[in-house]
């Protein structure tokens, strides 16, 4: 960042002196006032609910234009790597900074890949958990345990322990999102094999069985491989910011990964898609496609209660660019598997279409977003709803571990400690005290 040519100034109505702060400028995006002596110089701090006028950090890893509907990482357009690249040289880019030229990507892939299997004693730890469990409870539990089986990579001050924990963990997620399913419906875990891609390997994984051979779908492949690179980072987000402060304590990655785990898990932000499948489901039961209609008037009386899932972003304030990328490869995985006739997702597709035709919708810019067709296609690919976020936070693990890179290695970096505006009780004392 660079000082701007302006400051800014901070007056009081209440005949205080006014103070100047500086202001920064970012290679692109909004300036910043930089509030850092604020305190000292007036005993006041600024008040912001869940840090919505507020850069904690500066990084250059994402950059998210709202009103543009654009998202970058590391300056290139989302659209550009989803349709020109693959996941782990998308990987390669959000650790190192640059695409990797044809040797590193080979060398990356295989770096990868050679990493794929775990412990075996993490079946073992897996088989503690009731098999009803929500995957999502048991994928905290297996991420924030990798350090008790990998604790030759737990200093996170130290850059070759970041590096190989970096690795490893994005190549085991998968293995472990796959092994939370296959335990879940009794059915023995696939080791990985390293001959196919990483998505091809997921997806083999996931729905091979040790009784046949298991031909991976390329149009299945390619649609899961453009989910992860679509959800491989996203700024500074809830979960990102949940890693970036329990990293700031000096805790190891695995534990910093895992404490993202359990943030997205939240059904405001990773749980959104599956949000929108029950979503779905509801208005199945409601009477189906003839019921789509009754049910968005529903969604604009606000005294109903009822909410539209999957549309509209909290960032995006135009249409979220890598829903659009998903509308495509929806469209191409239900043509695939012959579902376009499939009532869930004629359903879908009415919803949709009311969405971007209502005015009502229009006006408020309520387009749909990424979880409502990523959602779709994860249904459509057999991946059970309850799942969904699973498969998001394998996706998201390398930008979560790129942020926290970036963060140790700041020389500004601090461990987190927001402050309080306190609303309680001033002090007062026990009766019988003195």
């Amino acid at each position: 960042m660079k000082l701007a040519d302006n400051k800014a100034t901070l007056s009081f109505s209440n005949g205080s002196p006014s103070i100047e702060m500086p202001v920064y400028s970012g290679s692109i995006g909004p300036d910043v006032i930089d509030i850092r002596k604020l305190y000292g110089q007036t005993g006041m701090f600024t008040y912001d609910p869940g840090f919505l006028s507020t850069a904690s950090c500066q990084s250059d890893i994402t950059f998210i234009d709202g009103d543009k509907g654009e998202l970058l990482y590391r300056g290139y357009p989302i659209e550009q790597l989803a349709n020109h690249g693959d996941y782990l040289d998308t990987c390669y880019l959000l650790l190192h900074g640059d695409l990797p030229d044809a040797k590193q990507s080979t060398d990356f892939h295989k770096l990868v890949n050679n990493h794929t299997m775990v412990n075996e004693q993490m079946q073992f730890f897996l088989r503690g958990f009731r098999r009803d469990a929500h995957p999502m409870a048991v994928m905290t539990g297996l991420v924030g345990a990798l350090s008790a089986f990998y604790h030759d990579s737990t200093d996170i001050t130290n850059p070759e322990h970041r590096e190989i924990s970096a690795i490893r963990l994005i190549a085991k997620l998968p293995t472990l999102v796959a092994m939370s399913y296959k335990y879940g419906i009794g059915q023995p875990f696939m080791y990985p094999q390293n001959s196919l891609s990483y998505s091809g390997n997921f997806l083999r994984m996931m729905f091979g069985v040790p009784c046949e051979d298991y031909v991976v779908n390329p149009v299945l492949e390619r649609a899961l491989d453009r989910i992860f690179i679509l959800h491989a980072d996203h700024e500074q987000n809830a979960s990102t910011s949940t890693v970036r402060l329990c990293g700031s304590s000096g805790t190891n990655p695995f534990a910093a990964v895992a404490a993202g785990v359990a943030c997205l898990w939240g059904p405001a932000h990773g749980g959104a898609n599956e949000a929108c499948l029950k979503m779905l489901d509801d208005i199945q039961k409601m009477g189906g496609i003839s019921k789509v209609g009754e049910f968005m008037e529903q969604v604009k009386d606000k005294n109903s209660g009822v909410k539209l899932m999957g549309f509209g972003h909290r960032v995006y304030k135009n249409y979220d660019p890598r829903a659009k990328l998903m509308q495509e490869t929806c469209n191409e995985v239900l043509a695939e598997l012959g579902l376009e006739n499939d009532p869930m997702f004629k359903l879908a597709k009415q919803v949709e279409k009311i969405a971007l035709e209502d005015d009502y919708f229009v006006s408020r810019k309520l387009y749909p977003n990424v979880d409502f067709y990523s959602g779709i296609v994860q249904r459509a690919i057999g991946i059970p709803v309850n799942l969904f976020t699973g498969v998001f936070a394998l996706a998201r693990t390398v930008g979560w571990i790129a942020q926290l890179n970036e963060m140790i290695g700041d020389p500004e970096y601090k461990i987190g400690r927001p402050r309080q505006l306190f609303t309680g009780s001033p002090r007062r004392n026990v009766p019988g005290a003195k």
